[in-house]
């Protein structure tokens, strides 16, 4: 049998590929013969990186960049065995882990870190960059990222605004200079993992949404929803780009709008990104079974995450797919309707957190063999009745 792992990380426990790794042990115990095409996946959030690093035998690349609050933080990248394709995750520059306590304050805090690693792997000769967003500690909009990669903004006076681009500092934008994008970053292709649907202002906009868990009181949010308005302004007078309202306009503070008003990205889904990096689609060729999984299967699944993502993958392919999950909660059963033939879960008793997590590989190889044992049972029957015709 042909068998494709393609697995999502189990968050705080194991990485894409050691789920692999375990589903594969399972695998073999009953199918020692059975070849197994090991896919870490992810769906353009945390782990998007590691996952595809490790899927296209990539590397990190690591870097002093600037952190939310304007000191220096280390922070890594990966670069795809194609020596052409950058992937980053927003977090790691300006993500809330990063501004912690007091310090939480999205009027002041900056993406540009965030574009401080685009440069850094464009001067690397990264025709594309794949970035996630999500888990920010910012609302500026994307302008920090934009200083960094040379955006000028301009005060009433016609000055450049110096300070680090935050969610502040939004109103005392003028204008817009383009003139000294980066050459590097003209010629880069930027493509953002975003499943995320709130436009840039109002009620479901980046301030009113994300703010208060970024440290924003209710004037704050005021004031931020305010500033990001008048950038959307600014932008579509100068840029003639009238993006606000687009979805993911809102997400990670407004580096959505930003990214794509500043350095011409195009948003999509996280986990079809994966895919297409992953070229996880030559693999289904003749394959008998998919087996993918996440920490918690639920019905939010089916809406983006990796297991529906990989099975609507599959099945253009005819090929069925099962996922297992640490958990499974009761309205998982809506995941059927969305290319899932088959559940299983790695917790077959009551467990604490913390011996769910130290036994993992251990339960996700155990909830394999169990899944391949019924599969083969499935075989042997439809056999079976092929032959008592």
């Amino acid at each position: 049998m042909k068998i494709i792992l393609a697995p999502d990380s189990f968050k705080g426990s194991l990485t894409s590929l050691q789920v692999a790794n375990a589903f594969e042990k399972g695998v073999k115990r009953v199918l020692p013969k059975a070849t197994c095409i090991k896919v870490p996946m992810a769906d353009g959030g945390e782990g998007t990186v590691q996952s595809l690093v490790d899927a296209t035998g990539g590397k990190f690349i690591y870097k002093n960049v600037t952190g939310p609050l304007g000191k220096p933080v280390k922070a890594r990248y990966g670069l795809l065995a194609d020596g052409e394709t950058a992937v980053i995750e927003m977090a790691e520059a300006s993500g809330l882990p990063l501004a912690t306590g007091k310090n939480r304050n999205p009027m002041k805090t900056t993406t540009y870190g965030t574009g401080e690693l685009m440069m850094d792997a464009a001067k690397r000769g990264a025709s594309k960059i794949i970035i996630g967003i999500g888990g920010s500690a910012t609302n500026d909009g994307g302008v920090g990222m934009a200083q960094a990669i040379g955006v000028r903004f301009l005060n009433k006076e016609s000055k450049e605004i110096t300070e680090y681009g935050a969610g502040g500092m939004l109103g005392k934008i003028a204008s817009v200079d383009m003139s000294q994008l980066s050459p590097e970053l003209k010629k880069t292709r930027i493509v953002v993992a975003c499943d995320v649907n709130n436009p840039l202002c109002g009620k479901q906009g980046a301030s009113h949404v994300f703010g208060p868990q970024k440290g924003a009181t209710p004037a704050m949010v005021k004031t931020l929803d305010a500033n990001l308005k008048h950038l959307a302004t600014i932008v579509k007078r100068d840029l003639k780009k009238d993006i606000s309202k687009q979805k993911g306009a809102g997400a990670s503070g407004g580096l959505g709008f930003g990214l794509v008003a500043f350095s011409r990205a195009t948003m999509k889904s996280g986990i079809d990104i994966v895919l297409e990096a992953t070229q996880i689609k030559k693999h289904f060729k003749k394959a008998d079974l998919v087996i993918t999984g996440e920490g918690q299967v639920d019905f939010q699944t089916a809406f983006g995450k990796t297991p529906a993502g990989v099975a609507k993958a599959a099945k253009k392919f005819g090929v069925p797919t099962i996922a297992i999950g640490g958990g499974i909660t009761d309205d998982a059963n809506n995941i059927f309707k969305h290319g899932i033939d088959g559940l299983e879960s790695s917790i077959t008793r009551d467990m604490t957190l913390e011996d769910a997590i130290r036994r993992s590989p251990q339960n996700l190889a155990n909830a394999v063999e169990r899944v391949i044992r019924l599969v083969l049972i499935g075989k042997k029957m439809a056999s079976k009745r092929k032959h008592s015709r």
